[in-house]
């Protein structure tokens, strides 16, 4: 008889933004003809950079030929867009990396959830507490970790790194053994950035503990603070212990168009196995599990690395950074405490005195008809927080504050 996978029971409830979903269509039903303002998911909403689709709709058209069709391209993607890529890190963050370094993929999100797969299943996880919940679930799922702890509200086996308030919201590398180690930068969901001393001091602790570095940076695009790192590559020492996620999601408005990248350099040290192994077992699970992503989507996201793609998705990110700074600032002109919203979308706002943050959620939900993202959803350490997304119309982040300021204030 067939069963399920112990591993995957362990995972505790939904997932959190369908859960967000879920009590928003549930109020939507209670009252009927009221609009949401969703602050909630790191979705985009504006269209996409015109040289961006003209160039999409050229794939299309050469598709339509006989002569110039194509089907599938290699798993580690077109090379093309890996050369691109690759001159992209040297261009805007002075990094050298080998073209064969890049794996093209269909985002950020599956290859943050699949890299695990690679190592081994008695790896030990080290986490940021609060995270993006692929991080934990992704580990969960994988059999990295033993069963929910009730009492201390989190997972046997993994190693929980709190980030909040006294430490700025970035984590310091933990006293004990950890394998993999889990950061993103800026951080979704509290907007933090960390520095190069800090993350110097991640990279020494890799090196240290035989320990390997899962780097997402998905949103570097959004950094404006100069001294703040794009990638964990601009690190010394970083190409032996550390593998970096990318996403074309944020910049380019690729969320529903799908195409990311992660690096995986041939220098990566695993403990017990030769320089160039974790490079090649990643090559061998995308060709032995993936056929690539979508040759259209490639296409845009060689359009996105030239001058001119990089022109329009800068335009882009600064639409969304300008909605962050209006959250940012009529939040705290009611007096909240507001974290991120500078180098980040998405604002990490302290609930009122007494209330959780799924309290809080309903609360904004029933008295201001706007929805935000419940902070315990990303953790222990993130209750008392909700995380308010910079992704919107412009319009409709306007009403959002003017209503949450009408009702709160």
């Amino acid at each position: 008889m067939a069963r399920v996978s112990e591993d995957f029971m362990k995972l505790q409830s939904g997932y959190l933004f369908p859960e967000v979903a879920r009590r928003i269509r549930a109020w939507q039903e209670k009252n009927p003809g009221e609009k949401v303002m969703k602050l909630s998911i790191g979705n985009t909403t504006e269209a996409l950079p015109r040289y961006i689709a003209d160039e999409m709709k050229r794939k299309i058209d050469l598709l339509l030929d006989r002569n110039t069709y194509t089907g599938y391209g290699d798993e580690q993607g077109d090379t093309p867009l890996r050369e691109a890529l690759s001159k992209h890190y040297y261009d805007e963050y002075g990094v050298t990396l080998s073209p064969s370094a890049f794996f093209v993929s269909d985002g950020a999100k599956s290859d943050a959830a699949n890299i695990q797969s690679i190592f081994s299943r008695d790896s030990i996880p080290a986490i940021q507490n609060p995270a993006y919940p692929v991080y934990v679930d992704s580990n969960v799922a994988g059999g990295h970790t033993g069963s929910y702890d009730e009492e201390n509200d989190g997972y046997s086996g993994i190693v929980y790194m709190r980030a909040d308030a006294s430490n700025g919201f970035v984590a310091e590398p933990p006293k004990e053994h950890a394998d993999l180690i889990y950061l993103c930068f800026p951080n979704n969901p509290t907007g933090a950035t960390a520095t190069k001393d800090q993350l110097k001091a991640f990279v020494d602790y890799a090196h240290r503990e035989n320990a390997v570095i899962i780097f997402d940076s998905a949103y570097s695009d959004y950094i404006e603070t100069p001294s703040i790192p794009h990638s964990i590559y601009e690190i010394e020492g970083a190409e032996d212990c550390a593998i970096e996620i990318g996403s074309f999601s944020k910049n380019a408005g690729f969320t529903g168009v799908r195409l990311g990248w992660t690096i995986v350099p041939e220098t990566l040290k695993a403990e017990g196995a030769e320089d160039g192994t974790v490079h090649r077992l990643w090559n061998r699970r995308q060709c032995t599990f993936f056929n690539g992503a979508s040759n259209i989507s490639q296409a845009g996201g060689i359009a996105a690395l030239s001058k001119t793609g990089r022109r329009e998705c800068m335009q882009l990110v600064e639409y969304y950074k300008e909605n962050a700074r209006i959250i940012y600032k009529g939040m705290k002109e009611l007096g909240f405490e507001c974290y991120g919203g500078i180098d980040s979308p998405y604002i990490w706002t302290g609930c009122p005195s007494g209330m959780t943050s799924w309290d809080f959620f309903d609360y904004l939900l029933d008295k201001a008809h706007v929805a935000v993202t419940p902070g315990s959803g990303f953790g222990s350490a993130g209750e008392g927080f909700v995380r308010i997304s910079a992704y919107g119309h412009r319009e409709d982040v306007l009403a959002a504050v003017q209503s949450i300021k009408e009702r709160l204030g």
